[in-house]
């Protein structure tokens, strides 16, 4: 007969609780009855130890924390920022925030007991502040001309510079296989910590949602507002849906990455144009959505002209999701014969930056190798291949 775990009960039913998950999912995970698993979290019975083990990988939590006395300290919850009526936080999303909240909270610890000097940046303005002047701070502190860069790929130059000056940068779209997350959910959500400021940004998204929800986060961390966010990019609508905080990002953002004064120097006939609109929006990054609602604001266009060019944009955007639909298709059947690599997925979700700390955190002897693969997610002897992406 199998060896029973005698967890505790109450324990056992945060667990679940706190991972957003129901009792039918978790009780299908082990292959045991909803009843049976009630059993368990009124203490009317236990399961056995593999069970329980079982249950602690699905819930992501240590499984000795089963056996405390009674429910710990969890990490407190992120303040919401959301649009009002968003869809409530699912297992994916609480399972990304926490995760990001634990290589943070080490990342603070180390860094505090180090007395490493706090970031400059963090809170050196706040929500009453003119937005235009925080994105000039932005840019000038990671160094971005969004005029020129110096390839066609910016988002990766603004998580280089960023990480750079000490900011972690996050980016993945699932926890695993089966476990994706969900973009109108969760954008991105910014930890603003003075020694170890941490970004997360939903990889779901395309690449020019993805700058402008990176660039909003980072207007978080330059205001110290820690929190989640979702439907980032500008909005014309529905306004009062829309939290005080989000509305000020958003314009750092639109000003970081549209500046007015490079907005304005272009020939303003371009703006009459959807394909003169698309291109100029491919060369700062940015959505043609995201430009017309920038050129509308600055009055370089009228009301009529981005209601027209809006409908176009709406076309182009389904003809780009049709594309790209085609290319994940071709790609699963890449995946079938070889699949994506596993320790650049690791990379850019666990930050390079992050991975590169706890490396040398693991190498100099400063942490045992049990925490450095549970801060990584990646087995110690798999640590090298981890570090060969690392090298660009």
């Amino acid at each position: 007969m199998a060896d029973k775990a005698y967890i505790t009960p109450n324990v056992l039913k945060w667990a679940r609780e706190s991972a957003r998950m129901t009792e039918e999912i978790a009780a299908a995970k082990i292959s045991v009855s909803v009843e049976k698993l009630r059993d368990w979290e009124a203490g009317f019975s236990q399961p056995t130890i593999r069970q329980a083990q079982t249950l602690a990988k699905s819930y992501k939590r240590p499984f000795a924390l089963f056996f405390l006395p009674d429910i710990p300290r969890d990490f407190q919850p992120l303040q919401d920022f959301r649009k009002s009526g968003s869809k409530s936080l699912t297992t994916s999303s609480i399972f990304i925030i926490r995760e990001i909240q634990q290589k943070q909270a080490w990342l603070s610890d180390v860094y505090s007991e180090n007395q490493e000097e706090k970031l400059p940046f963090v809170g050196r303005f706040n929500i009453n502040d003119n937005p235009q002047k925080v994105a000039n701070d932005i840019l000038q502190t990671l160094n971005i001309n969004p005029l020129f860069y110096k390839s066609d790929n910016p988002i990766k130059e603004w998580i280089d510079a960023a990480e750079t000056n000490g900011i972690f940068i996050s980016r993945t779209s699932f926890i695993h296989s089966r476990l994706k997350l969900d973009s109108e959910e969760l954008q991105g959500f910014a930890i603003a910590d003075s020694h170890a400021p941490f970004i997360f940004v939903n990889s779901e998204d395309w690449k020019a949602p993805q700058l402008f929800t990176l660039v909003h986060e980072l207007a978080h961390i330059w205001i110290a507002e820690t929190g989640i966010s979702n439907e980032v990019e500008p909005n014309l609508k529905q306004k009062d849906k829309f939290h005080p905080v989000e509305l000020f990002c958003n314009e750092v953002a639109a000003n970081a990455l549209m500046p007015k004064e490079i907005i304005l120097d272009f020939d303003i006939s371009l703006f009459q144009s959807s394909k003169d609109i698309l291109k100029i929006a491919k060369q700062l990054g940015v959505s043609s959505f995201a430009l017309l609602v920038r050129a509308l604001n600055l009055n370089i266009i009228s009301v009529p002209t981005y209601q027209k060019l809006k409908k176009q944009a709406d076309i182009d955007f389904a003809e780009y999701l049709r594309k790209e639909a085609d290319k994940k298709a071709k790609q699963k059947d890449k995946e079938k014969t070889g699949g994506p690599n596993y320790f650049l997925l690791q990379l850019n979700r666990n930050s390079r930056l992050f991975t590169q700390t706890v490396l040398d955190a693991f190498r100099g002897g400063y942490i045992e190798p049990t925490l450095a693969s549970n801060l990584l997610n990646v087995q110690v002897n798999k640590f090298q291949k981890l570090e060969s992406q690392l090298i660009r």
